[in-house]
């Protein structure tokens, strides 16, 4: 009896709901596209292997059975 608009309550929360998810949306893919620097994170991983300062020891051969 006391319903006169017809549900339009609930279309008013769908309504802001959906405005809000497409705002999260856009703001995300500007984030991944690098409007905010979202790809400007580089590590460097390029790990090298000092060389020693001594003389390089010879390689044994291997030993084969005759």
């Amino acid at each position: 009896m006391g319903d006169d608009n017809g549900g339009g309550g609930n279309t008013g929360v769908v309504a802001v709901l959906v405005i809000f998810l497409i705002v999260v949306a856009a703001l995300f893919f500007a984030w991944r596209g690098g409007l905010f620097g979202g790809r400007g994170t580089k590590v460097n991983v390029n790990v090298t292997v000092p060389q020693s300062q001594s003389s390089p020891q010879p390689q044994s051969q291997p030993k084969s059975s005759p």
